[in-house]
């Protein structure tokens, strides 16, 4: 069994989760030397804690994947926030480009 099968047979956390992004883009900073995803939309709480987590590859692949995660703990605010997050993917950026993985979509972004 391989790391990634033995990742995948844990339990799946229960204060973490897949969250709905309404926009994702690639800037550029330093002059077009580093590359950044940035996300926005709302998030279901004010107390959620919202992360771009790149998923793993053994190879480069064409659209790495990023996913739009929320994490809570504690006590649960009933009220929505919008968020804007940004990851440097200047070194995990697939051949074409990355792909922004959320609840409600599943969207591709060329380099």
């Amino acid at each position: 069994m391989d790391i990634m099968q033995k990742l995948q047979a844990q339990p799946a956390s229960q204060s973490c989760r897949l969250i709905d992004f309404d926009k994702a883009e690639l800037q550029t900073e330093d002059g077009g030397k580093r590359l950044f995803l940035v996300v926005s939309g709302e998030k279901p709480t004010v107390s959620m804690r919202v992360e771009l987590r790149p998923l793993y590859y053994v190879m480069q692949p064409e659209y790495w994947g990023v996913e739009v995660v929320g994490c809570v703990s504690g006590i649960v605010l009933p009220a929505v926030a919008p968020y804007t997050e940004a990851l440097d993917v200047t070194h995990t950026m697939g051949t074409k480009g990355i792909e922004v993985i959320g609840a409600n979509k599943t969207l591709r972004l060329d380099k």
